[in-house]
């Protein structure tokens, strides 16, 4: 992984958005014409739920457990939450299973992307870190020994692990505090980051399968 500045990344995102973008035409076709219903919306590669194949159109719940492989990759909705996971992923699902509400999932390894409905709260579980999030895009990243967080725009509060009264709570517009949250031992738990490994337009995409666009202009940046 390589790190690299905030402006840098806006600059790379421009020519990178377009790319993600016309990868993504066929799944925005389908959502125009209203065929994109709740569930998994695309899937790439070697992914399961639980101990099934993933396949376009599977409900996910709580309970669920999703794997995916070496260059694999999921977007799926559940409620007004909407998801992409990452290849090399593990992600442990919860929530209420009678109301199929997902209010908290474990991110044991890999990446996951996520926007939120507004005024309802989740929580993202790393093993160094707890985030609480609130109507947010965000971006979660479980590296060796640490977490890797990018509240893409709205609130969350990161809580470590190992230290829970250094606790920061995060307010963006547009991927403006990236933190690295560390383990027990290290001189400061959380430190500031550059912006990695996520896009506005994969945030656009998201966003447009719940019904929502994101809180910022898109145009304005770089």
């Amino acid at each position: 992984m390589t790190d690299i500045s905030r402006r840098d990344w806006l600059l790379r995102t421009a020519a990178g958005g377009a790319a993600v973008a016309l990868g993504m035409a066929q799944l925005r076709r389908a959502l125009a014409a209203d065929s994109v219903q709740k569930g998994i919306a695309r899937v790439r590669g070697d992914v399961r739920v639980g101990d099934l194949p993933a396949k376009p159109g599977m409900e996910i719940k709580p309970g669920d457990v999703i794997t995916t492989g070496a260059r694999a990759e999921i977007v799926f909705v559940a409620g007004r939450d909407a998801f992409m996971v990452r290849a090399g992923s593990r992600v442990e699902l919860s929530g209420a299973a009678t109301q199929a509400v997902i209010s908290g999932l474990r991110l044991v390894t890999g990446a996951l992307l996520s926007v939120f409905e507004p005024g309802r709260g989740r929580q993202i579980q790393t093993a160094t870190a707890t985030i609480g999030i609130r109507g947010t895009g965000i971006y979660v990243e479980v590296e060796k020994a640490r977490t890797y967080a990018c509240t893409c725009y709205g609130e969350a509060e990161l809580v470590p692990v190992a230290e829970p009264q250094g606790a920061e709570t995060v307010r963006t517009t547009h991927h403006d505090q990236p933190r690295y949250i560390y383990p027990k031992g290290m001189p400061r738990m959380i430190e500031r980051a550059p912006v990695i490994n996520h896009t506005d337009a994969e945030l656009i995409l998201l966003e447009s399968l719940v019904g929502r666009t994101v809180p910022f202009d898109p145009k304005s940046y770089p």
